[in-house]
């Protein structure tokens, strides 16, 4: 593939899998509201991104055996968290930015959850099984992934069991 044609698939796909998450959390929003036909479209719309997107990143030659997916998913968690994330804090901490100080140290907790799990994921795989794995719950307020029982409250936010979802 040429390269321009290359550098153009790839903003493609930024611009629709951003879509794609921004029209989710509007839906959310729409349904907060009552609105529900209004969800209804965000959603709908939000699929035909995600379609976009997946297409953009199948033409890219980005999809490629379990094995391969699993450690360009630890590639991208390690970046997070030991370039990415520790780099965006120190900005939030030195512009005071308590929100961004908030949001980046969750989200940088959980990758390094993320990265363990998919390097279990990765062991075994290399052993030609699956991954043996309990439920794994997602904190709606905070997005820490844990495996096993549930907590009473989020060990991150501290937000309450209810606010998990159970994968």
């Amino acid at each position: 593939m040429k390269k321009m044609t290359e550098e153009n698939l790839k903003s493609a796909f930024a611009g629709e899998s951003q879509a794609h998450m921004r029209y989710l959390i509007f839906a959310d929003k729409a349904e907060q509201e009552k609105k529900n036909n209004v969800a209804r479209l965000f959603r709908s719309i939000a699929h035909a991104e995600e379609i976009h997107a997946t297409n953009h990143f199948r033409t890219m030659e980005g999809i490629h055996p379990t094995a391969e997916n699993l450690e360009a998913a630890i590639g991208g968690e390690t970046f997070e968290v030991e370039e990415m994330y520790p780099a965006y804090k120190s900005v939030a901490d030195l512009q005071e930015e308590k929100g961004a100080q908030r949001s980046i140290t969750w989200a940088f907790e959980t990758e390094k959850v993320h990265q363990e799990l998919y390097r279990r994921a990765k062991e075994a795989i290399a052993l030609g099984e699956d991954l043996q794995i309990g439920d794994i719950y997602i904190c709606g307020a905070c997005g820490f992934t844990l495996e096993g029982q549930l907590p009473d409250k989020c060990p991150l936010c501290g937000a309450s069991s209810s606010r998990f979802s159970k994968f």
